[in-house]
This record gives C-alpha cells, structure tokens and sequence, in this order.
C-alpha cells in the first residue's frame, strides 16, 4: 500500500472518529438516553493513564541544552502518599532497567533524563481529584478512604510511573487510607504494559523494519532532513520525530525556552510523529503484540465483576494502570477513537462498567480524558457489554496465543 493511500486511509478514519464523537455529544444530550442512565447502577471503573509531565528522555544532539534543575522535581505536600511496591505475587520490587539507563543522562542543570517533575506530579493529582468528583461526590461509588480491597493498582516499573501513581492516589483520597497501598509491578522481561520486545522479538523485528521503512517514506524523509539541516544537527546523529517531540512537549509544559527553530517545526513534529506511529502499527497483528495482552486483562476484570466467583472480585470497585504514550495510542486506535493528536502527559482512558436496574443489562462507557468516545462497533457512547466485549475480542490474546504470535517467523526474518 503507497504512502499516499495510507494517509487518505487515515484521513478516512479521522472524520470517521469525529462522526462518531459527535454522535456520542448528541446522545449525552438527549433526554431519553439521559432518562436510561438514570437506570444504571455502576459496577467497576478501570482507568489506564499516562504518567505526568517528565523531563525528555534523550537531548538533542548539536543543539543548545536546556537547563533541566533538580528543584523541578521537589515533591508537593499534598501530592504525598506512602506506597510500597511489589511484584504480581506480593515478593520484593522488581529491579528496573530502564530507571538505571535514565541515570546515565544527566542533563544540564543537574536533573537525570525520564524523571516525573513537580508539574507531573500535579497534573496527575489533578486527575485523582477529577476521579474523586466522579466517584464519590456525584456518585456514592468508592468508599472516601483508600482501601485496599476495594482497589487494585498497578503501574510499569519505571519510577515516574510509580510516583505518578502515587499522586493520582492523593488526589483521590485526600491521605485517607486503611492499610498499605501496595503498587504492583511486573519484570520488565514480561510486562503487558508497555510495548515489550524483550520476551517478543517478533514485534522488535517488525517495529525496528517499519521504524526504518518509515524513515524512507517521501514526506517524512524530507521533512526530518529539512528541519536537521534548520537547526544545524549532523545529518549523520541518529534523531528521530519521537526525540524531536519529546523534547519539545517536555519543554513547553514547563515553559522552558525552547529553541525557537524547532518550536518552528512543532505541527511538522508532531503530525509526523503520529503518522509514523500509525504506520508501525497499521497491522492488526502487530497491534495485538502491543496491547492484547491488555485488553485481555480489562476483559477478564469485567468478567469477573459480572460474574464474581469469589468476595475478593465482589469486593473490586476500581483498576488503576499507570503506563505510557506508546500504549495509549495503540489502545486508542484498537477501540476506534484515536484523534490524530499524540497524548498529552497525565491523559487517561477510563471504562466504566454499569447494570440497569430493572432489565439487569450490562453496558460499557468509555471515556478518554473525560470525554465520552463512541467506541468502533458501538452505536452510541453507553455500548452493550456483549457489543464492548467483541470489540476487545478482535485484539485480546491469551498469553498462549500471545507466546504463539511473537514466535512465527515473518519472510523477511527468515532471510535474515
């Protein structure tokens, strides 16, 4: 498929998003789906969100640092909230990989790279607090004090992630809390909440080709050799849109005096960044090795809320996943309400499971960043359980089939 039927394709898809966005504005305003919700009892709440604003994960070479000062971290007093770390079966933290790389980049000013600053941390204090409005003042749904079976949290093990947790915690309950909160993690080696190419070296292979097929593409060639050449980075030095948008988001959200060339370049950037992403994950294979073993686990929370099988599940109200950018955007695309824009630090998909009354039907309501989204396959924005749950379907896999897709042999993989 050329270059330019992709984009008329994601054209396609855009103003098919918006239709539906509408469609989901105009049913919240209706009187009769407005007279049905009054009908349903909320059951469970799963919210999967991004960390908070971070300092950049890379500099950019040749080009004039910011200064990134530790004070930009200091902890608010309000955003604090005791935590211990466990993996999946409650032994000792995992180590994490991925937070000892980040130590060997030290940016000007002292700060280490990928590290959640006081800007993050209210931001995803913020988003607790907006939680709170829903959850137990509009509606008498969570208990006002954290406890701990009511709730389970679980966050990649990566520390930004970790303490971005933490805040949404205090936003949500206020230093309210029975017992420990336990955050669990998982081995970096087997993690489903990021994309993992550590035990899949399928998707690393497929990722690594399409990143350098990308690359090649006439528009986004062009574009990157131009502003490189703008702003007076070695043709040679390996820099890519996603280190060129990290850069910049990171930058602004903290009002730092960003190289005006590149703040030049910014809706470039960032519609190249997407249109990149969107190409590494155009196939349905390949969106299913990033986020199926996701939906399987939102799958099986909802199962077991309609169907409790013991009184820990009864007892579940809330899921909380702290992840990333690069798990957000597939999971937006699967359900059909990715909006062309890459997401912001702290945004967050939040699916709520409801019962009606009366009939006992069950539905779903998907929302992202607190706004109600029509779900691909649903009609309207409250979508039935059985219509939600043959969306997640068509991208959920076992760990077995998961095992199965990440170790089938692609032609090019063969002939390498």
């Amino acid at each position: 498929m050329g270059w330019g039927v992709r984009l008329w394709l994601l054209g396609g898809l855009a103003a098919w998003t918006q239709r539906r966005r509408a469609a989901a504005a105009a049913a919240g305003r209706d009187g009769g789906e407005g007279g049905r919700r009054q009908d349903l009892e909320l059951r469970l709440v799963q919210v999967l969100f991004r960390h908070g604003a971070r300092t950049p994960l890379k500099p950019i070479p040749g080009v004039e640092p910011v200064e990134w000062h530790p004070t930009l971290l200091d902890v608010p007093a309000k955003t604090k909230f005791d935590y211990v770390v466990t993996d999946l079966n409650g032994g000792p933290q995992p180590c994490s990989a991925l937070d000892e790389e980040y130590r060997k980049t030290v940016f000007k000013g002292g700060a280490i790279a990928g590290q959640l600053t006081k800007v993050g941390m209210q931001q995803t204090f913020a988003l607790g607090e907006r939680l709170r409005k829903n959850y137990m003042e509009e509606v008498k749904f969570l208990s006002p004090t954290f406890k701990p079976a009511e709730v389970f949290v679980r966050s990649t093990n990566i520390f930004r992630n970790l303490e971005s947790t933490r805040c949404l915690l205090a936003g949500l309950y206020q230093q309210h809390k029975e017992g420990s909160v336990v955050i669990v993690t998982d081995e970096a080696t087997s993690e489903m909440l990021y994309p993992n190419y550590h035990n899949c070296q399928r998707l690393k292979h497929l990722t690594r080709d399409r990143s350098e097929n990308a690359k090649q593409q006439p528009g986004i060639s062009d574009d990157l050799k131009k502003i490189k050449k703008r702003m007076g980075i070695d043709g040679d030095e390996s820099v890519d849109f996603f280190v060129l948008l990290d850069n910049i988001f990171a930058e602004q959200v903290h009002n730092m005096p960003s190289c005006p060339m590149l703040k030049s370049f910014q809706q470039t950037v960032e519609r190249r960044s997407v249109e990149t992403m969107l190409f590494l994950l155009e196939d349905r294979e390949v969106l299913q090795m990033n986020i199926g073993l996701l939906f399987n686990t939102l799958e099986k929370n909802i199962k077991a809320a309609v169907n409790p099988s013991n009184p820990a599940e009864k007892a579940r109200k809330l899921y909380l996943y702290a992840f990333h950018d690069s798990t957000l955007i597939p999971l937006l695309l699967a359900l059909g309400t990715f909006d062309h824009k890459w997401p912001p630090y702290a945004a967050d998909v939040t699916l709520e499971l409801y019962q009606h009354r009366h009939s006992k039907e069950w539905f779903v309501r998907m929302s992202y960043r607190g706004e109600e989204q029509v779900v691909k396959g649903c009609k309207a924005g409250l979508c039935p359980l059985e219509e939600f749950l043959e969306v997640l379907s068509q991208y959920s896999v076992t760990p077995e089939e998961y095992n199965n897709l990440c170790s089938k042999m692609d032609r090019n993989q063969k002939t390498n």
